[in-house]
């Protein structure tokens, strides 16, 4: 859908927001929207900045432990999150509470309506320049005398109240459909862990004949397969547990933050000195084919090391040499056949760890290695397929929420006349 512009605009003044209909007003922030500062030491209804939704405003429940006094807040103020301003999390307040932590807490005065001035906080171009702003190199935050002096156009306040009635209505659309890909994103993983685990536990053959495995959460398996625990199948070997000093420039280290999506990704590793680097590959020297496993944190994360250059393991990972060259086993790792073992495994403890041995004792099933290539084989088919499918779902959220923030810059910038789209 294609929208009109206005009949005449003139230059506002403001580089970021360049053209303003003509009949529009050029305000500060501040004569918008009033700071809040009175402190509250209640916690009836808290609201802290892991509630906020980026980019949507929405607010998402959760257990808010800030200690700290926070500032009350009525229906229609607006939550501004001061720190990393670049998350962009700005919720319109639909009760009273207490914003808790890093928020400007912001009131609309007469002269502008709540939900446009959210809008206009969510626009993009806005929370560029704010972040352009702010102090602090780790936890950099954007002041109230950079925001309150923010430069925003202001159309009429019954204007105002048509855009963002339309920028609703649109809006909603949008996340509709962003929903769905959502869906269907949870229905691929589903398939996923459906189509590797039968394929992992029952093999490829419906007619093969079974037998029962003794392990309830096992079932059958083909009656010719062996199963029983990882360390006859495959070598176990722990990482050094050695710390190193890290560089700018180096040799890069694997731990648990290099394995995702059952690969590793060497692009923001850590670094490391040559003989540091010597040392901790010093009788585990990864290999094409080895299995990276996480033991630490993300316990069962394991990634396959399909690529030659050298890397050595860092902590709270170990490293698992199938004795055949197949990625049966990579597949079998990442099934809920390992993956409900290590959940109870770790029933009742206080730190998400798994310890070497007790990933030796995982209970996997071993099929004949020529068996083993064919269900990899399958496998790296049909997940390729539904990788696609994920992939191409997540595109099109991307560029859904690309539409969307678009859409509110346009419109709160009065680059388009939504005006005659609200009946």
């Amino acid at each position: 859908m294609s929208f009109p512009r206005y009949e005449s605009y003139k230059d506002s003044g403001v580089e970021w927001l360049g053209e303003v209909p003509e009949h529009w007003e050029l305000r500060r922030l501040k004569h918008n929207l009033r700071l809040l500062t009175e402190k509250t030491d209640r916690r009836e209804n808290p609201g802290a900045l892991e509630n906020i939704e980026s980019w949507s405003g929405r607010f998402i429940p959760t257990e808010t432990t800030f200690g700290g006094e926070g500032v009350a807040f009525e229906g229609g103020d607006i939550l501004f999150g001061k720190l990393r301003p670049y998350l962009a999390k700005a919720y319109l307040a639909e009760g009273s509470g207490e914003a808790v932590g890093d928020f400007h807490v912001l009131r609309p005065t007469t002269t502008t309506q709540s939900r446009f001035s959210q809008y206009q906080i969510l626009n993009r171009e806005f929370i560029a320049i704010v972040d352009g702003s702010t102090f602090g190199a780790k936890m950099p935050r954007v002041s109230w005398d950079f925001l309150g002096n923010m430069v925003l156009s202001a159309p009429p306040v019954p204007e105002q109240q048509t855009i963002a009635t339309f920028l609703d209505r649109e809006t909603a659309k949008i996340d509709a459909l962003i929903a769905e890909q959502q869906r269907l994103i949870e229905l691929l993983k589903e398939k996923r862990q459906a189509v590797i685990s039968h394929a992992v536990t029952k093999g490829l053959n419906p007619d093969a004949p079974m037998k029962d495995s003794g392990i309830a959460w096992l079932g059958e398996v083909p009656e010719h397969w062996e199963f029983g625990p990882l360390k006859r199948f495959a070598e176990v070997i722990d990482c050094k547990h050695h710390t190193v000093e890290f560089l700018d420039e180096g040799l890069p280290i694997v731990s648990i933050r290099e394995v995702r999506d059952d690969k590793i990704d060497l692009t923001n590793a850590k670094l490391t000195t040559q003989s540091e680097w010597d040392f901790l590959r010093e009788g585990r020297t990864p290999i094409l084919g080895d299995l990276i496993f996480c033991r630490n944190a993300s316990v069962g994360a394991v990634g396959y090391v399909d690529f030659e250059t050298p890397f050595c393991m860092g902590q709270d990972v170990c490293l698992i040499r199938p004795d055949t060259k197949s990625r049966f086993i990579h597949y079998q790792l990442t099934s809920p056949l390992i993956r409900n073992q290590i959940e109870a495994l770790l029933v009742g403890a206080t730190i998400r760890r798994a310890n070497v041995e007790e990933i030796r004792s995982l209970t996997i099933v071993n099929p004949p290695e020529a068996e083993q290539n064919c269900i990899a084989l399958f496998l790296d088919g049909e997940i390729t397929k539904l990788d696609t499918l994920t992939t191409e779902a997540q595109r099109a959220i991307t560029l859904l929420k690309e539409r969307r923030t678009a859409l509110i810059s346009a419109a709160v910038t009065g680059k388009i006349d939504v005006r005659g789209f609200c009946a």
